[in-house]
Formats: C-alpha cells, sequence, structure tokens
C-alpha cells in the first residue's frame, strides 16, 4: 500500500479535516475455523488463508485447494469451500479490494470510517521458526497483513441493497454476495493503488506472547490490550493512524513496534 498520499486524498480522509482515520479487525485462519493458522517465517513473510465458508453460497466459491498456497493445507480441508473476506486482488479468485461482515461488533466501527480512511486487517499467525527473532512471539502472535484505503465511504447492508446492478458490481465477487442470502451489515471497498496485502506482517503482539498487546494496540489504538484484544476492533484516531501507516511502510519500525 502506498504511503504517498497527496493533498486530495488528505482531504478526503477522516472527520472535520482531522486526516485519515483507521479500524483493524480480525480476519482469516485460526486454531477454531478451519482448525490451524497460516505461518509467519523468519523474514515476516506470510500467507493469507481465509476461514471456511460456513453458509450455503449460490454460486460456486473457492476452496483451500483453488488458493494455490505454498504452506501445508490438511488434505482434509482442500475441498472444503472458503470464505474468501477480506478479498485481495492479487490473490487467486480475487477480483477487487472489498469486506463485508454481518457482525454489529465489526460493522458498527467500520461505518463510522469515510472515504479516504483506513480499513486495516490483522490476522493470528503461527510462529513457524523454532528459533524465531525476538520480535516474534515463541508460539503464534497477532499480525496487521492488509488493508484498504477506502474509496468510498461504507455501506450498510441496506444501502447495498437499494443500488443498481451497476452500483452494485464492485461488489460481485465478495463472499457475502456470493451467500444464498446476503447478509452484510457493512460492506468497504478499496483504493486499489493503495490498498493491498502487506510484504511483511507488522506485529501488534510483544515478543513475550501472543496474548501480549504491544505498543501499536495500547498506546495508539482505543483498546487497552486487556483481555482477548487480539479479537476485537482496534481503532486509531489521526495521529495514530499516522504513526501506524509510518510502521507499516518502514519494516525496520515494524520490528521496533515489538519492542
Amino acid at each position: 500500500m502506498s504511503g504517498d498520499e497527496g493533498p486530495a486524498a488528505s482531504e478526503r480522509g477522516g472527520i472535520d479535516g482531522d486526516g485519515p482515520r483507521a479500524v483493524a479487525v480480525n480476519v482469516g485462519a485460526n486454531t477454531n475455523e478451519p482448525g490451524f493458522r497460516a505461518p509467519i517465517d523468519f523474514e515476516g513473510g506470510f500467507e493469507f488463508v481465509p476461514i471456511p465458508e460456513p453458509e450455503p453460497t449460490r454460486v460456486p466459491v473457492p476452496t483451500y485447494a483453488d488458493l494455490e498456497l505454498s504452506m501445508d493445507v490438511p488434505e482434509s480441508v482442500l475441498d472444503t469451500p472458503v470464505h474468501m473476506d477480506p478479498e485481495f486482488a492479487e490473490l487467486p479468485t480475487c477480483e477487487r479490494y472489498t469486506y463485508g461482515d454481518p457482525f454489529g461488533v465489526k460493522a458498527r466501527p467500520l461505518l463510522d470510517l469515510r472515504e479516504g480512511d483506513y480499513a486495516l486487517f490483522y490476522a493470528t499467525l503461527e510462529t513457524a521458526s523454532e528459533d524465531p527473532p525476538d520480535w516474534q512471539p515463541p508460539r503464534w502472535g497477532a499480525y496487521l497483513v492488509g488493508g484498504f484505503r477506502l474509496a468510498a465511504d461504507p455501506l450498510t447492508g441496506e444501502a447495498y441493497r437499494e443500488l443498481d446492478d451497476g452500483a452494485r458490481e464492485p461488489f460481485s465477487n465478495n463472499a457475502h454476495v456470493k451467500r444464498e442470502t446476503f447478509d452484510a451489515a457493512v460492506l468497504l471497498l478499496g483504493d486499489p493503488e493503495e490498498s493491498g496485502l502487506y510484504e511483511r506482517a507488522v506485529p501488534l503482539s510483544e515478543p513475550s506472547g501472543g496474548v501480549d498487546a504491544n505498543r501499536l494496540v495500547t498506546d495508539l489504538s482505543a483498546d487497552s490490550g486487556a483481555g482477548p484484544w487480539w479479537r476485537r476492533p482496534l481503532r486509531f484516531d489521526a495521529d495514530a493512524t499516522a504513526e501506524v501507516r509510518g510502521v507499516i511502510d518502514d519494516p525496520s519500525a515494524a520490528l521496533d513496534a515489538a519492542e
């Protein structure tokens, strides 16, 4: 994702000219669904692995086998349909940058964003190295893995239903739109020039353990870092968003964030 926002983009984001804000939400495979996490390697490289699709769909959806993953996926789930959300255009079976969610706990903070703000996505990743670098937790951790610069204001489910077919088209490949019953409470569309997966995951956990939040959570977000913070949406005001984006754009800062 580009770090060059330019004057026009700055004027778009945020409320009352305060600058772009961000909300980060948890996504991707975990030990509950489908029973494993994607690995993070010694250098911070990773793959995005979605959860299984739990609902009936009106059109065929990809399976784990269709994702062309380099990691070892249990043979028992290879033919399992996946819930490819968020949709990252650079991944197999994806076309654009879209995200949908049916749950109010995520939808409400995301609906507070505006065009030019950021939707960030974090996942829990398994530490792959037996002797990991000192910035990685020993077993697993929470990491920022990608983000969207919003190309338009978020849509409620009701607003989406009122759109004509042409206006709905950018969301045609979104996992919630493919369900037999459309159920998204929010839909997001990312700017293709400023959205995408990160080359290296950005740690949100301290090296001491996945459950221990680092300063990106405790100092910059509105979350205290107490309890299961890695399951909650994380809100960032304009100043905090600028600092988080600096960490995302600078790999060395990403490592410093965990210290």
